[in-house]
């Protein structure tokens, strides 16, 4: 079979299609044959060797796909060969015409969602719900902010909320990007490069500011997020790529929280609850991932560099 092998962190072209063997399930895995495979930031940052957790090398980059299960191990009694499946941090790398993964990193992929819809739900679905729900303990009513909203994630928590009957606005710096963010129900989508963004976006909510903030830049927006929660609002830091120098003071007068988010940290009964409620907002159409670009696995450098542009909107495939 095809796949991407790394066998030394670098830049993008340390990236090389090769052959390998197609996997053998062992006891409790899948092997999916893959159809789309997700971009992910966080696969460049592991690729350049940045990454807390690095793989051993030589290793396959990616962590989500979907596609058909082609067998199944001992023991495997939910799923069988031909099932349409999308796959969430698979250890065995997805960048591949076939990927191993244990059975309970496999999840159904509704008829009403494409192949690379499935590839949008491992890193970016599973974020974004865990983001809104799990760690911002987002309630009907409330008023979001997604701050970044045009990104795969952003995209999917804008959705997300929507279908919750939060009140949500976003922001975004491309004027095409802005418009999948109003496709995707927000009220009004706001450009973070003008001047005067954030007096217009405490005006929209009266100067009661946000209940509930999604930050995907927090090294660039955290201190403003700050200054536009509502009294015991929360920022829920998705994305940083740096530091920054913050007022602590600025949480106290609102006793406002700042909480981080890493789906490694999830447990299995978090992943549970995360997974089952995206295929059945998938499968209601509550959720439907933007799909900005499809490329051949033959061009996985370029989709790197690419997943990393700003300016962007949805998500990135690879098809194999």
């Amino acid at each position: 079979m095809k796949a991407i092998l790394v066998k030394e962190f670098g830049d993008p072209e340390v990236m090389q299609l090769t052959e390998k063997t197609i996997p053998d399930p062992g006891p409790s895995q899948i092997v999916v044959k893959v159809e789309a495979i997700g971009v992910n930031p966080v696969d460049t940052y592991i690729r350049s060797g940045l990454y807390p957790l690095l793989p051993e090398l030589p290793y396959t980059p990616g962590l989500d796909a979907a596609g058909i299960v082609s067998a199944v191990g001992e023991g495997v009694s939910h799923w069988k060969a031909g099932d349409r499946v999308y796959v969430s941090h698979s250890k065995y790398g997805t960048y591949a015409q076939y990927t191993l993964c244990e059975e309970n990193r496999v999840y159904r992929l509704p008829e009403e969602s494409s192949y690379a819809q499935g590839a949008a739900m491992g890193v970016p679905g599973a974020a974004a719900w865990r983001a809104l729900f799990q760690r911002g303990k987002a309630q009907p009513g409330e008023r979001v902010l997604v701050h970044g909203a045009s990104g795969a994630v952003g995209l999917s928590a804008v959705q997300l909320a929507v279908a919750t009957n939060m009140e949500v606005y976003g922001t975004a710096s491309n004027k095409s990007a802005r418009q999948k963010v109003l496709e995707s129900g927000a009220i009004q989508v706001f450009n973070h490069r003008d001047k005067n963004y954030l007096s217009t976006l405490q005006s929209v909510t009266e100067n009661k500011g946000f209940d509930l903030i999604l930050e995907m830049a927090a090294h660039v927006n955290l201190e403003k997020d700050l200054e536009l929660l509502s009294n015991r609002g929360r920022v829920i830091i998705i994305g940083n790529r740096g530091r920054i120098e913050i007022d602590p003071r600025m949480t106290m007068g609102k006793e406002t929280d700042i909480r981080g988010l890493s789906l490694f940290n999830a447990n299995e009964e978090e992943m549970k609850e995360i997974h089952s409620a995206l295929v059945d907002a998938l499968a209601s159409k509550k959720l439907n991932p933007i799909i900005s670009l499809e490329l051949p696995i033959e061009e996985a450098a370029e989709a790197h560099r690419l997943v990393l542009e700003s300016g962007k909107y949805g998500k990135i495939v690879l098809l194999v």
